[in-house]
């Protein structure tokens, strides 16, 4: 075959290829740089909203402060944080998608959280005022704040419709989910330290019996609102 000839040949197959397609750009895929700052800037506020709203465990951390004052309350929201981080990683990996599409999974959580809440109601209601109440140990508080984080299916369904709306469809999905998480617990702990100083400063006029039952007793009405309030949601809310 004559060389002018070959060269033809190359050239016309090149052309019928048509233009080489672009590779794909690579998607971002570590946590801390798959948010860029606009939707870090515009998650911000809105989970601090969120983060304040009188929620369980926040009412929760609210009565611990009146009771047991300031420093072991805001020990206690660790527990909540560390629940907040276990349910971050969850979703992220799909259980919010399990609650959201079984109603069994879904009623069994919520009567869990409901039937502790409802204790802790009946704890705080009953809890006696003739003497100097002994104060909860620090574990205690954790403890509460865990288990009731974790008794709440809404907190999954929450995490399952809130994060999504600020991830950015070009990069990774689950590094996004688990970067916005990180970011909301920290807001979750400052909105937390809201309402235990608000009830430290309850608790510290609660000097007399008579003021220790009226802390008391709305500490465990409110903590049965909350319970209620629990009992009376379904996955559509």
């Amino acid at each position: 075959m004559h060389p002018l000839a070959g060269a033809r040949i190359v050239a016309e197959t090149n052309r019928n290829r048509g233009p080489r397609a672009s590779p794909e750009p690579r998607r971002r895929t570590d946590p801390l740089n798959a948010m860029s700052l606009d939707q870090i800037l515009i998650f911000i506020p809105a989970a601090l909203l969120l983060g304040l709203s009188p929620g369980a465990n926040n009412l929760l951390a609210f009565a611990s402060a009146a009771r047991a004052g300031w420093r072991r309350a805001a020990l206690g929201v660790i527990g909540r944080v560390v629940a907040w981080a276990v349910l971050v990683v969850l979703v992220a990996y799909g259980l919010g998608a399990v609650l959201e599409a079984s109603e069994a999974a879904f009623l069994i959580v919520k009567w869990v959280g409901v039937g502790y809440l409802a204790y802790l109601a009946v704890r705080f209601w009953n809890a006696p005022v003739e003497a100097e109440p002994a104060l909860p140990p620090t574990g205690a508080l954790m403890r509460r704040e865990f288990l009731t984080l974790m008794g709440n299916p809404k907190a999954y369904l929450l995490l399952t419709a809130f994060l999504p709306q600020f991830v950015d469809p070009a990069a990774a999905l689950t590094p996004q989910l688990l970067g916005l998480g990180l970011l909301y617990l920290l807001i979750e702990a400052v909105a937390a330290m809201s309402w235990v100083t608000l009830g430290m400063v309850v608790g510290a006029h609660a000097l007399t019996p008579l003021r220790r039952r009226l802390v008391n007793r709305v500490s465990g009405g409110l903590l049965g609102l909350a319970a209620l309030a629990l009992a009376r949601t379904d996955r559509a809310q």
